[in-house]
């Protein structure tokens, strides 16, 4: 990304992607838990294929959510996608349940001494990024890809337009001069759709919401668009494509624009760091960038399970004030709670919140009516000024 004149690309899918199919479900049943019992240790893993559902994963809670109940959650959380028809029906599917106690070991670790010492839920590097490409404080491809298929569900869902189903990809390559992303160069769309619709029609249905999604940032469209580019796509969805959580950990972050840890996020609880240490790692390069320290900024979070401080924090931050990286990182030491529990009350991450961060990506998003995405707030910024 240092390069001067470049084309990058990201790729998003929709919430009717088998792998996002997944992590919906597996969300969906990690919300129901945190609904009852804050304090809930949950890892739920979900696969899909056709007509068929498999949950699998550990959890230890004082809610009483049996087999029949978590079949129910499934259920709901496909009829909301969209998936009611032949191959992938919510009313017919079939449902195993293969849930049974967290380790008494995890346990241990995690739970000992009193809450502010709690351990880390597993050892793992996480990462943060921010730059000022958007008004999110995202990368700009990312941010275009995600918004396409949200307007094309939208339009789905409302019935603006007829035929397209569930399941669809996107993919923008944005090209970039002096560093700066000036408009995008090819836009790649496959969707889903109905038997009695040509390649023309689908075509005809996707045009208008992809360019008005990229005039809304650029105020011009693509100069490549390709639709359905093998020119059909009538089986989709599970009924095609057998589909597991957290597949899609590119997705859910940066797009390729910033480095991985490689842990994914839905169906774990934030005693997870996999899950909350990404969190905070975002949330503070993005107060970072929003602060005027940096252009672009990259941080790493590492832990070790059951020790409750990270073993080290990494920052890499270019342009803006120039601020060396060692103040900013001395900066972030001396005044933000890294350990589990503090990122878990600073962003209120023990609640129900996290259905919606499992479909359009975790990072970028604006704050919802069920207090989702906290880690999105700007709310350290005048915090880390003072301190450097």
């Amino acid at each position: 990304m240092q390069a001067n004149n470049f084309l990058f690309t990201s790729e998003s899918v929709s919430e009717g992607h088998p792998d996002k199919v997944c992590d919906q479900i597996s969300d969906a049943i990690l919300d129901a838990y945190l609904r009852v019992d804050p304090d809930s240790r949950v890892g739920l893993e979900t696969l899909c294929t056709r007509n068929t559902i498999v949950l699998a994963g550990e959890v230890r809670s004082t809610a009483q959510l049996d087999s029949e109940a978590l079949k129910e959650i499934a259920r709901r959380t496909v009829r909301g996608i969209g998936y009611d028809f032949p191959g992938f029906d919510w009313r017919n599917i079939d449902i195993s349940v293969l849930v049974h106690n967290q380790s008494p070991d995890i346990a241990r670790g995690v739970d000992a001494g009193n809450r502010r010492s709690e351990g880390a839920g597993d050892q793992g590097m996480m990462f943060g990024y921010a730059c000022n490409e958007t008004r999110e404080l995202m990368p700009a491809p990312i941010v275009l890809a995600h918004q396409i298929l949200r307007n094309l569900a939208a339009a789905r869902k409302s019935g603006r337009i007829a035929g397209l189903l569930p399941d669809a990809k996107s993919q923008v390559t944005v090209r970039y001069e002096l560093g700066k992303p000036i408009g995008v160069d090819t836009v790649v769309v496959s969707t889903h759709h109905r038997a009695d619709l040509s390649q023309d029609d689908v075509r005809e249905l996707v045009l208008p919401v992809l360019n008005d999604t990229l005039r809304q940032q650029w105020a011009s469209g693509a100069e490549r668009v390709l639709v359905n580019p093998t020119g059909r796509f009538v089986v989709g969805g599970p009924e095609s494509d057998t589909g597991l959580t957290g597949r899609k950990i590119i997705v859910d972050t940066y797009g390729g624009a910033a480095l991985h840890g490689g842990g994914a996020f839905s169906g774990k609880d934030p005693t997870k760091v996999d899950r909350s240490g990404a969190y905070a790692a975002r949330h503070l390069a993005k107060n970072v960038v929003a602060a005027g320290l940096a252009e672009r900024c990259l941080i790493q979070l590492a832990y070790a399970i059951g020790v409750p401080e990270p073993v080290s924090i990494y920052v890499q931050a270019e342009g803006g004030d120039h601020v060396p990286t060692e103040r900013i990182s001395k900066a972030i030491r001396e005044n933000v709670d890294l350990t589990p529990r503090g990122i878990i009350d600073r962003l209120e991450l023990a609640r129900p919140i996290y259905l919606p961060t499992a479909t359009y990506g975790h990072f970028g998003r604006a704050g919802d009516e069920n207090g989702s995405f906290t880690w999105e707030r700007l709310d350290l910024v005048d915090l880390l000024r003072r301190a450097i």
